[in-house]
């Protein structure tokens, strides 16, 4: 039984805008336990501490599917939160974040398909920098359980 339906499939939602934050960037790599250099000030000497640094390529869960949130709540689609479950994330990671970075990321539902009695919506981010270069495309899968 079909609950998500597939004329969905190539919505796209209004694009979200984050500025990659130093300090933000160090505290996600510290809670995930990555001491890199590249995501910490320490690295680096006095004059050139701020120079280098980059966004942990993970840090892309942060910005890069911030438009799920929209696709839950849109009343077109009619989610069942309580059915909902998180079923998978990938990211593609193409160009390194930088501390003020500013990213842009459009989201899009890039499937739905049916697997038993539980459907199944892909959500697709594309983000770019400031300068519009694509720096991570990331897809989520989200099981909707069917099941009556």
């Amino acid at each position: 039984m079909m609950l998500i339906d597939h004329k969905f499939i190539g919505k796209e939602y209004e694009p979200d805008e984050y500025e990659i934050g130093r300090e933000k960037m160090k505290e996600y790599a510290n809670a995930v336990g990555d001491m890199n250099p590249y995501y910490h000030d320490k690295a680096f000497g006095k004059e050139s501490k701020y120079k280098d640094n980059i966004a942990p390529p993970c840090f892309a869960s942060v910005y890069n599917l911030l438009g799920c949130g929209k696709m839950f709540l849109d009343p077109e689609l009619k989610i069942n939160f309580a059915m909902l479950v998180h079923g998978e994330q990938e990211f593609e990671f193409v160009k390194p974040v930088k501390p003020g970075d500013l990213i842009t990321t459009t989201g899009r539902i890039a499937d739905i398909y049916e697997k038993g009695k539980n459907d199944f919506i892909v959500f697709e981010g594309r983000s770019t920098n400031q300068n519009g270069e694509l720096v991570a495309v990331g897809r989520a899968t989200f099981v909707i359980r069917g099941g009556n």
